[in-house]
Order: C-alpha cells, then structure tokens, then sequence
C-alpha cells in the first residue's frame, strides 16, 4: 500500500508540474444525467472544452486558472472556484433555468433545420469555401514539419510493476498527461519529418519532397514508419467527407451536414483581430461516422479559424476508442485564411471501456512560407525520385533547431533519451523482434543477412501432398536492398515428393526503376483459381490454402517454371515488363487430366515457351523504400493491367503456337458515408488452339474462405474459355443501414452486397483439341453465369460471413445453389 501510494505521488507530482491548471469530472444535471456538449471554460480566458456524450470533460492550461465556468443552453451558468492546480473527478450539477424554459432550445435534442442561425451561417461557408485556402491560386508551395508519436496509456501502479516492463522500470520517469483525456501516457515511438510540399491546381498534382527524418526506438523500421504515415493521411476539413483509418466520416461543414448535425449558435467574439462566430454541432443519429465539437467561423470570408473534432464514442469503428483533431487557421492577409497548425489524437484500444488501456498516436503538423504561382514544369510532379538518401535520414542537431516549426518539449526531448537506452536491454530486443515477426512474416537473423520465412506458410495441406512442410529464406541487409534471392523447399508426405524455387531481382537503374529478375519453381499449383497467370516464381499456390473444402481439390498440377523479366518504370506508377518462361505442365493426381489430342496420338504433357509484354498502370499509388522491393502505403488506388502473352513452336521445341490477350481493372471507390466499393473489370482471348492448362479457367472457390476476384459458387474447371469477359462487384456499407436498427445498433455490425458475373466462350478447335481430357468442357456462353452474396462483416471485430447464392447453371452437375464463406481480418 505505501508502494502504491508513493507510486501514485510520483504520478502526480510529474502530471502537476508540467502544466499550472488542470481539470476533470462529469457534468450532470438534477436527476443525476449527463449533460453532453455542456461549455467548460476558465473564466476570463478563450480556453475551454465541452463534454463528451457521457458528460465527462478535461481541461488543462499552461496558466494558473481560479474559476471555471459551467454553461449549457437551458441550464443555470455555474462558476466553482478552484483551490488547488489540479482537481480531478469533479460532479458537477447544473439546474434548470425554469424561468426561461419556455424561450430556450436545449442542446441535447434535435435543433430545427429551418430559422437556425448556424445553419444559415454554416450555407455562407460553403457559398465561400471555394475561394478559401488553397484552392484559389493556380500554384502553391509551403514548408511542412510533422511529428508522430506513440503512447501506452492509462499508466498505473499494476502496469509499472508488471512483469512486462521488469528491468525496463525507468522508462516510467517519462510519465505525462493528456491534454485532451486527461490520462496518464508512457511515450514510446517518436518521428519528425520535414518537407517542402508543392501543388499545382490547375493540373490537380502535388508532391511532398522529404528534406529529413529522425525517429526513436525504431529508426530502421519502415514497416513501422509506413504504418503511421498510413493511419494519418492528411484531409481538408472543408470536404464533405473525411478519412480516417479506411472510414469516411462526414465533415461538420459538409453539405449533408443538415441532415446530419445539429448546429448551434452559440457565442461570437474577436480571434486574431478578427470577429467570428462560434458553433457547436454534434450527430442527429448514433453508431454513424460523425463527429461532436465545435469551430469558430469568420463573419465577413466565412472562413474557418479554428475547428475542434471528436469522434462519437458510438461511431462504428475498431479498435479506436478515441479521435480528436484541432485545426487552427492564420491570417495572411484580410481574406486569406491558410492552415497553420493540425493535431490529431488517437486512442488505440481493444476496447472502448472509461478505463481501458491502450496506445495513443499523436500527429502534430505545422504549416510556414507559404508561397503562390511559382509555375512547375508537369515532369516535376510525375517524376519520383527513387535514390535513398542516408543525410535525410541522419541529419544533425543543427538542422533539426533550424527547420522545427515548433519546439520539442522537455519530456518529448527525454524520450529521445530514454529510447536510446531502452534499444540496449536485451528484454526490449525480444519484444521488438517478436512484433517485427508478426508485421513482416520473417524472422531476421542478426549474424547473417538472412530471413526466414514466411513463418504463415510453414504448414498446408492439400489431397495429393497431404501435409506440406514449407521452409524459406531471403536475403535481407536492409529496406533498401538493390538485389534481393529468395528460396524455398517443401515436401509432401502423401506424394513424398520434394518441392523447391529459387529466385533473384536485382535493380540496375535506380532513376527508372530498372529491374531484372529470374528464377525456377517445381512445386504443385492450382492454376484454375486465377483468370491472369502469375508469373512470380515464388507465388504462394492456393493448392495449400485450406485444409477443408466444399469438394476435393484434386484437380491439381505439377508444374516446373522458369522465367526471367525485365522491367523499367519510366513514369511514376507506370510500369513496362518484358519476360519469358518455360514451363511443364502435367497432372499432379489420378484423378484429374490434362490430355490432349496429337497426330500420333494422346499426349498428358505440355513443354511451352513463352513471352510476355505486359503495361500495369497505378494512379495515386503511393510506396515507400527505395530498393528492389517496395511496399505499398495505401489500398485507395486504381489498377490497371494489359498484356500480351506469345506461345511460339520453334522456341525451346514447344508444344503450340497462340497469342493471348488480357486487360483487369480493379478501381475502389469511397461512395462519400455510403461505404466502399470495389469493381474489378476482366477480358481476355486467345487466338491458336491450346490445351487445357493453357486456356482460360474461370476462378472457383472450393474453399470455406471467402476470395475476392473468384466464384463462390463453382468448383475448379466447372467452366473453361478461350474468351471471357467478367465483372465483379462488392460493396460494404460499412454498418450504416445495421445502424439504423435498433436491435443491431450496438453490436457495430457492417453489410456487405456482392454481385459477381462471367461470360466467356470455347472454340470448336479447343473443343476438338482437348477431348480426351476428363474434365467437361463447358463455357457460359448460352448466358452469363452470376452469383450474388450477402455478408456480414465486424463479427466480434475480426470475422466476416458471406452468404452466397448461385444465379444460374443450376442444371450444371453437382451445381451448388448455396454457400456460406467467411474471412478473418483486423479492420477498423
């Protein structure tokens, strides 16, 4: 008990001396109820907050604060004198003025859409928005500082002397408070980055240019840099809707925001010399993708100068349980009001208890210099620049003092200090490389530039391997690796049968991304799950994908591939391959067959060579790295592919000649509070007769996994073509038609509607070719084969179920009319 007590004293001594006042509680009314959206403020000051929906609020100030002021529409204005610095749990009551309870609106219901002077105002802003910020010059260029920083919050006693931070207890000499919580918080990730961002609106581009970065605890991680930059891209809080962590969520100045919010009038005053008008807003409706808060609006630019968001505690979201943003604005001149400062708060948690524990992101980013039409050549925008700079990434104190446009604060310059030493016990090296096996997949070996992996394909199953073991290795000196080989070997225990690939890419020109690649892979593949063969040596074959099945997946083929490519990215997301490859394909089972007719007979064996020309087009696609691999660092962007693929006879002694067609387009599109959907458009025709492991299978599923870009509903080989055409729809609402139903408003549920559908055709010479085989040779030509499904998604946070109907075919031999999939995954 003293322990504790003095653990608690050492808290508290730390938490009181790093801000003057500091303040928290609920706000109730006569009936023992919460107020929400009640004002909190300390009197004769602009400081203040409003309560969340449970009455609860925090606020703290740099100064020394006697008063607070307790005011909400209706309800008798309280002053409470404050005694000491800090005053935590405090109740407050506030009675009802019932003299002029007949005059008033109360806050807490729904304001009128008609003769509402904050929505006449909030009309004003969108009449001006266009001319506001950015958005009116033809160019601009500004400075951007940024800084990211982790938190374990709601730290205590049971935490500090948990057995997880034994031997590592000074980290908690960094202890502070939120100034928007009011927890507790062990800092332990920081990064800052500058850049010089330049935009061009008349040809809607713009590019960031990275002058440095510094980080602590983990400053050769990308993965871990990737991620942060991931969960905070930037937005425009004059958009209709906002983004945040894969959600749209529908701005407070949206023109939907009537049928939305509530708005009230509720104060005006000078900022900055400039007199504006205060509003509050908070959701019309729960469990919807809104905020609560208010923003101060100019009375003559309708501009906006300063804005606060907190996202609703009922919004349909995982894993966050807390989201707020500040925006404030300057003043350039009498009319221009450009950004100057953006914080955003997160509270990373398993679950959304008062008390829970979990991990803040914080992201502060500063605005300066800012500078108009200063014209760019269009090449500027669309050439990226690929060399790895090591300064930007170990630039000097000097540098840091000169181009921070906010200085670090004592405790935030101790974290760089005490992750320094953290990165030297051998307790955190454990823990660090336990979480970097899980987000990569491999498991590094410090002695050898080696990785071993991936440790999720270790073990499958199919019915003519039985069990597969797999074991794998890469090279790996770093993220930026000009060259990388890879290499596998797995067995069978059914088939006892070894299986092996090797593979190497090395990148020559780092400016165009010149690439060439090789390999050779002798493995068992199920090459009916995919409308456009891969050509990775190494790719991962779904004949080991599920251990349990609608029906035997039997129909497997062995197949011995070699390729080698070369590829060059001569314009940014645009990229050019040229490849070859040999391959054997034969059965990998007795059941299954892949004869084919020949002038001395039957043959069950196919030796082709073939080249390949394919365009691959990513608009917005964002990467980070700089080596011969990349990765992605958003899923927003568009895909589309073209190739053509060219069998030749009197190459490597073949088996065919024939010339192969093939263009997708995969597009997502964030339909505003309506959801995502994702369409994917497939086309393909082969001219020349060719066997059945070269003609075009059209994707099954017989997997209880739900699979995007396949068939639910059809076995493997059900239908073959020479030409097909498909078009996949899936369309998840993201919980906004569950939310309307009270029975299912809690539970956080989102729907999810698919339609997918194929036409394709066989030609008489394919038919001919390929009769000996025992698969039937069956197109959907008569008409388009579809099938729809119907999903629920967010099961306990992590699960989704589809239920999926066949369309038509239901004549087809042992047709299947329904099916249940479903899918693991973590999303917010």
């Amino acid at each position: 008990m003293r322990y504790r007590l003095i653990v608690f004293l050492f808290l508290f001594g730390i938490g009181s001396g790093l801000s003057q006042t500091k303040v928290s509680g609920h706000v109730f009314d006569e009936n023992n109820e919460p107020i929400p959206f009640a004002n909190v403020i300390f009197k004769n000051s602009s400081e203040g907050t409003i309560t969340n929906e449970n009455g609860r609020f925090y606020l703290e100030s740099d100064e020394t604060w006697k008063t607070l002021i307790f005011s909400f529409v209706g309800y008798e204005t309280l002053e409470l004198q404050l005694d000491k610095k800090v005053s935590f749990d405090l109740k407050i009551t506030l009675k009802e003025e019932t003299a002029q309870l007949d005059a008033v609106v109360l806050i807490s219901g729904k304001q009128p859409k008609k003769n509402n002077p904050a929505i006449d105002i909030l009309r004003k802003i969108w009449e001006h928005k266009r001319k506001n910020g950015l958005k009116q010059f033809k160019q601009y260029e500004y400075d951007k500082y940024e800084k990211v920083e982790f938190d374990i919050n709601t730290i205590d006693s049971a935490l500090i002397n948990s057995k997880l931070f034994r031997g590592m207890e000074f980290v908690f000499e960094q202890v502070d408070t939120s100034s928007v919580t009011g927890k507790t918080y062990l800092p332990m990730f920081i990064n800052e980055a500058v850049s010089k961002v330049y935009g061009d609106n008349t040809i809607n581009k713009e590019k960031e240019v990275l002058q440095g970065n510094k980080n602590s605890g983990f400053s050769d991680n990308q993965i871990i840099i990737d991620f942060v930059g991931d969960l905070y891209s930037d937005f425009n809080v004059y958009d209709n809707y906002l983004k945040f962590f894969d959600k749209s969520f529908v701005s407070p100045l949206s023109r939907t925001g009537i049928q939305t919010y509530n708005y009230v009038l509720s104060d005006s005053a000078f900022i900055d010399n400039k007199w504006c008008y205060n509003i509050i807003y908070y959701p019309r409706r729960k469990n919807e993708l809104t905020f609560k808060g208010d923003f101060w609006v100019n009375d003559s630019t309708y501009a906006i100068k300063e804005i606060n968001l907190q996202a609703t505690k009922s919004a349909n979201i995982n894993w966050v349980k807390e989201i707020y943003i500040e925006q404030e604005f300057e003043v350039l001149n009498d009319s221009l009001f450009l950004v100057k400062r953006d914080y955003m708060l997160s509270d990373f948690a398993f679950n959304k208890k008062e008390k829970s524990r979990g991990v803040y992101g914080k992201r502060t980013t500063l605005f300066n210099n800012y500078q108009f039409d200063i014209q760019k050549d269009k090449k500027f925008y669309d050439e990226e620049v690929y060399y790895y700079d090591k300064d930007i990434y170990d630039r000097d104190d000097e540098f840091w003092n000169s181009n921070r446009l906010e200085d670090l604060s004592k405790d935030e310059k101790g974290v760089y200090k005490m992750l320094d030493t953290l990165k030297t016990v051998k307790k955190f090296k454990r823990l660090y490389n336990l979480g970097s096996i899980l987000a990569s997949g491999y498991i590094e070996f410090n002695s050898l530039p080696l990785d071993y992996g991936p440790i999720f394909s270790t073990f499958g199953f199919n019915e003519v391997e039985g069990l597969r073991l797999r074991t794998g290795v890469r090279t790996y000196f770093g993220r930026n690796d000009i060259w990388r080989l890879e290499g596998f070997l797995a067995y069978g225990f059914r088939d006892d049968k070894f299986k092996y690939g090797i593979s190497g890419k090395w990148l020559i020109d780092k400016k165009n991304r010149l690439i060439i690649s090789g390999g050779n892979r002798r493995d068992v593949e199920q090459i009916g799950a995919s409308l456009t063969t891969s050509t990775d040596v190494l790719g991962r074959s779904l004949a080991s994908s599920s251990v349990v099945g609608t029906g035997a997946n039997d129909k497997l083929t062995s197949i011995n591939l070699t390729s080698a490519a070369i590829e060059i990215e001569p314009w940014r997301n645009f990229v050019m391959r040229l490849g070859g490859n040999y391959r054997t394909l034969e059965s990998a089972s007795p059941t299954f067959s892949l004869d084919y007719n020949i002038p001395t007979g039957i043959a069950s064996k196919i030796e082709q060579f073939e080249t390949t020309f394919s365009l691959s087009y990513f608009p917005k696609r964002k990467m980070t790295g700089f080596g011969v691999e990349r990765y992605e660092a958003n899923d927003d962007f568009a895909r589309i592919f073209a190739q053509i693929s060219k069998g030749d006879k009197s190459l490597f002694n073949s088996d065919f000649n024939y010339t192969k067609l093939q263009f997708s387009y995969l597009q997502p599109w964030q339909i505003g509070g309506f959801g995502r959907l994702t369409t994917t458009v497939e086309a393909g025709k082969t001219f020349g007769d060719v066997p059945l492991g070269l003609l075009s299978v059209i994707p099954g599923n017989q997997s209880y996994f739900s699979i995007y870009n396949t068939f639910s509903q059809l076995d493997f080989y059900e239908f073959v073509t020479d030409t097909y055409a498909s078009l996949h729809l899936e369309h998840n609402f993201n919980g906004r038609l569950f939310s309307r139903i009270p029975l299912l408003r809690k539970l956080n549920l989102r729907e999810i509607i698919s339609v997918r559908g194929v036409w394709g055709s066989l030609s008489n010479g394919n038919i001919a070719l390929n009769s000996p085989t025992n698969i039937p040779l069956v197109a959907p030509d008569d008409e388009i084969y579809w099938e729809y499904s119907l999903g629920v998604g967010n099961i306990f946070k992590i699960f989704r179920l589809d239920f999926n109907f066949r369309g038509n075919y239901l004549d087809n031999p042992d047709a299947r009319k329904f099916g249940i999939t479903g899918t693991f995954g973590f999303h917010f």
